[in-house]
């Protein structure tokens, strides 16, 4: 069914701006709409919060974060906050096509070396059965199929239900994902890039990357569409 639906979205999308329906070419976002979006940049390099500078923060001097980078070009703020919530809660998969062009787009600016795979930050069994799918994996497809990208959406998994972390402050969040995932030992001596659709503390995708570590990852970045302030 999710197949179906991406399909559905891809091929029948409208060539008008999804923020303000304006005509555009090629992909769903005209000019103006997509200058004004809320880039995160400048943004802490380690933990990509949003900054005035563009050095580390000092955070993550006193206590540096497992990844060895991080990066959202986006900051969590309108539009940019709607357009995530409908692809995350109404299967809003054109979304997911236009977030995939911006990042591959970004990415290209970034000007890093690129991972040897992405993997998507995964979500309880429970949670996929509910949902239907994965909003994580459906941001890799689209990013993988602009730049050829590799996804690995089966390497990671969350070994139990964790608790929905909205309204949590940065220690129940830690506490809450502590131990929660495994990873696959196909990552030895890879680059890893985790991928997610917002980073709000990082608390998520930091305990992910430690499991990459123990894992045998050389080095992990973690990635989202959008930073939370």
């Amino acid at each position: 069914m999710v197949d179906i639906w991406r399909a559905v979205a891809t091929e029948l999308a409208p060539l008008r701006c999804q923020f303000c329906d304006a005509p555009c070419a090629g992909l769903p976002l005209c000019a103006a709409c997509r200058a004004t979006l809320p880039w995160n940049d400048p943004a802490c390099p380690r933990c990509a919060q949003p900054q005035h500078h563009d050095g580390v923060c000092a955070d993550c001097l006193a206590h540096p974060p497992p990844f060895a980078a991080a990066w959202a070009p986006l900051r969590l703020a309108t539009p940019t906050q709607q357009q995530i919530h409908a692809l995350k809660y109404r299967a809003a998969f054109l979304h997911a096509h236009v977030f995939g062009e911006l990042l591959a787009d970004a990415l290209h600016a970034r000007g890093r070396p690129l991972p040897d795979v992405i993997i998507p930050v995964p979500l309880h069994p429970l949670r996929l059965w509910r949902r239907g799918y994965n909003q994580s994996v459906e941001l890799a497809r689209a990013l993988a199929r602009r730049d050829g990208l590799r996804v690995e959406p089966r390497w990671a998994e969350r070994r139990r239900a964790t608790r929905d972390q909205i309204g949590m402050h940065a220690v129940e969040r830690r506490r809450n994902v502590r131990g929660a995932f495994v990873v696959d030992a196909g990552v030895r001596d890879l680059r890893v890039a985790l991928l997610d659709d917002v980073m709000t503390t990082g608390a998520t995708l930091a305990e992910l990357a430690r499991a990459c570590l123990r894992a045998g990852a050389c080095q992990v970045e973690a990635w989202a569409i959008a930073r939370a302030p």
